[in-house]
């Protein structure tokens, strides 16, 4: 399996959207979308993760975890990628420090459900990701509230983009961060490995 580094033309706008994605599932392809849609975004990278220093038990194998991403997420304009394997990172302050210096010509936009934040002040220098890269965030089932009332919100408030004005996210200097509502698809890969629907053992064929 090869975890090579993607490719990105100068200019282009790309939401990285990260996560140990364990599995990947159809809400996943729908934040995705809405998040081009909303976010005036031309690619979208998936980050499958290594694994997610904030979970107390380890992911299936990453090559099973994109197989099924790439099978799942199927558009000629979202890339699928092992990159922060490549890199060695796992933190997304780590890995969003080394993609703008890999891609300086490119402009990121981090890509996350309202759930993650509502524990945003939680992850590694999480103030460094705000005020460098701007932060899309997309509404999910039962945390519109706490996202909004979050550490993180307050501490921002005033960079915070109205969601009329989305479109422009990708193309404002950081700190900058919009919050959406979008039509919810209630599903998770919790429910997906509960249910017994992911065994964790995927084999890739293209």
């Amino acid at each position: 399996m090869r975890h090579d580094i993607p490719m990105a033309a100068p200019g282009q706008v790309i939401g990285l959207l990260g996560g140990s994605f364990d599995p990947a599932h159809d809400g996943h392809v729908h934040i995705t979308r809405e998040a081009m849609r909303r976010f005036g975004l031309t690619h979208v990278w998936w980050l499958v993760s290594p694994g997610n220093p904030l979970k107390p038990h380890p992911p299936a194998p990453l090559a099973d975890r994109m197989a099924r991403a790439r099978r799942v997420m199927d558009h000629p304009r979202v890339t699928v990628t092992a990159i922060e394997a490549r890199l060695g990172t796992r933190y997304t302050a780590a890995t969003l420090r080394r993609l703008v210096h890999l891609y300086p010509r490119t402009r990121f936009v981090w890509l996350m459900g309202a759930d993650n934040l509502v524990q945003f002040d939680r992850w590694q220098d999480w103030r460094w990701i705000m005020e460098n890269v701007p932060v899309g965030i997309l509404a999910r089932p039962g945390d519109r509230i706490g996202a909004r009332t979050s550490r993180a919100a307050r501490l921002y408030s005033r960079f915070r983009l109205p969601s009329r004005a989305s479109a422009l996210l990708g193309r404002r200097p950081a700190p900058s961060w919009c919050f959406v509502n979008v039509p919810m698809v209630s599903v998770s890969s919790t429910m997906l490995r509960d249910r017994g629907d992911w065994s964790g053992h995927v084999t890739e064929t293209r």
